[in-house]
């Protein structure tokens, strides 16, 4: 059976635990611990070393979903698990402005460990304040329109908005696996 690692990484209270948690098929392995720091003014609790769920995609083949804690302290377990990820997602929760520096900040990080394949998720686009896809791409560092990852609203609340998301993610890794093979790397 092939297994496809999918990281889901983000700051504090994006949605990452609760993205996993929407579709996953067993227990959501989590290491959820009483937030001490600036988190607790989002959330109670906050993921320490990282979540884990599972999704059947196929009879053939099933993902694995990992969870990053949003917190800059724990940037080892990003390390540990951007490593040997296929494809990942960057959520941003769209109404909080003052973390979209943040947010840049992780995925830099993920980007000087990976090549695999990013999609950008929006969380709580809902909410009051929340800024417009293309502003965010400029704060996240991707000022050309023509040139970024993909970009979706996801509500990690609801399944079948994940299961749109994972769709995009999956989709997007396929085309830049077609890419690859199309255009090999040059003979040195």
């Amino acid at each position: 059976m092939e297994i496809m690692r999918l990281v889901v990484t983000g700051p504090v209270g994006a949605g990452k635990s609760t993205f996993i948690r929407s579709v996953s098929e067993i227990d959501v392995v989590d290491t959820d611990r009483r937030a001490t720091d600036e988190a607790s003014l989002l959330k109670p609790k906050t993921t320490v070393a990282f979540d884990f769920g599972r999704l059947q995609f196929s009879p053939d083949m099933a993902l694995h979903l990992y969870g990053t804690p949003g917190q800059a302290r724990f940037d080892f377990m990003w390390d540990i698990l951007i490593r040997r990820a296929h494809a990942y997602m960057l959520l941003v929760a769209a109404h909080r402005p003052r973390e979209f520096h943040y947010a840049r900040r992780i995925l830099s990080f993920m980007q000087r460990r990976s090549r695999a394949p990013l999609i950008i998720g929006l969380t709580h686009t809902d909410q009051p304040g929340t800024w417009d896809e293309e502003n965010i791409l400029i704060a996240l560092g991707f000022p050309n329109p023509d040139r970024h990852p993909p970009i979706v609203s996801v509500d990690a609340t609801e399944a079948g908005s994940v299961a749109v998301a994972i769709m995009t993610l999956l989709q997007h890794y396929s085309q830049v696996q077609q890419r690859n093979v199309e255009q090999p790397a040059p003979h040195r």
